[in-house]
């Protein structure tokens, strides 16, 4: 079935607006939690900002005819970030996700998805490859686009990436704070009985504990550099030019957790 510009659209531009009216207000002006103003998709669902929303893996073959995908694109997203590995479930991004947009009147070329794989109950490689998530977050606040990170429980990979952005973001002065924004978030998903905390594993926490917002650092009056994360030995060189020791340190660390993480997984 091939999308038809005519076609009908459903109807979520009211939602989508009062999303983003939300996310223009002071984090601390923010109704809390979140999914008190803003309608849940899916039970294990839950808004981090008014433009991102923390999920479960959110593909249902066996009830094709109302799948969990159609809930979240009904709720605005266009932007879908995986988490999992690649042969963990089964996947979505193509055809599957370009069908259920076309069944929803929604244009199918409006869809993004970007995978960004964390072996469960894992940490990121690197914080390098916690800042490229990050940077595709940014990206689609900053053109308005609602988002949504899941991995396959949507707990602690998911949450993760959710206390990142929160610090990366402002949202949370710190790690710590970020934490306390998931636990009052997480309370009101569904499973939160059998899974009570989010992220999983120590690890995770201390990895968003230990997390530091990466900052452009200015050369001279007329280049600005290391804005693009890929370059994450220029930004502790950078760090170290403004003297912010503490931050490259602590994020030095979180390298550290994921190495020696992986060594234990292994």
């Amino acid at each position: 079935m091939a999308y038809n510009k005519n076609s009908p659209r459903i109807t979520i531009g009211d939602q989508q607006q009062d999303q983003r009216l939300l996310h223009a207000l002071p984090p601390v002006d923010r109704p809390s939690p979140l999914t008190a103003v803003c309608p849940r998709p899916i039970p294990n669902s839950y808004w981090a900002t008014p433009l991102l929303l923390a999920c479960e893996y959110p593909w249902t073959p066996k009830d094709r005819n109302n799948p969990k995908l159609d809930a979240l694109l009904k709720a605005g997203v266009r932007t879908f970030i995986d988490l999992t590995e690649s042969g963990e479930l089964l996947p979505y991004a193509g055809r599957v996700l370009s069908s259920r947009a076309v069944h929803l009147g929604i244009d199918p070329e409006t869809i993004e998805y970007h995978r960004f794989p964390i072996r469960d109950r894992s940490l990121p490689k690197s914080v390098e490859e916690m800042y490229r998530v990050l940077d595709v977050l940014r990206d689609n606040e900053t053109r308005g686009r609602i988002s949504a990170v899941h991995c396959r429980g949507g707990i602690g990979r998911t949450g993760m990436v959710i206390g990142c952005w929160l610090v990366q973001s402002g949202v949370a002065k710190d790690g710590d704070e970020a934490l306390e924004v998931i636990a009052k978030e997480w309370r009101t998903v569904e499973k939160c009985n059998r899974y009570p905390h989010s992220p999983e594993t120590g690890p995770q926490f201390e990895f968003v504990q230990n997390f530091h917002a990466f900052q452009p650092v200015i050369l001279s009056s007329t280049t600005a550099v290391v804005g693009d994360s890929s370059s994450l030995g220029t930004y502790y060189l950078g760090n170290l030019i403004l003297g912010n020791l503490n931050t490259s340190i602590a994020n030095l660390l979180c390298c550290q957790a994921a190495a020696a993480q992986t060594i234990f997984s292994s």
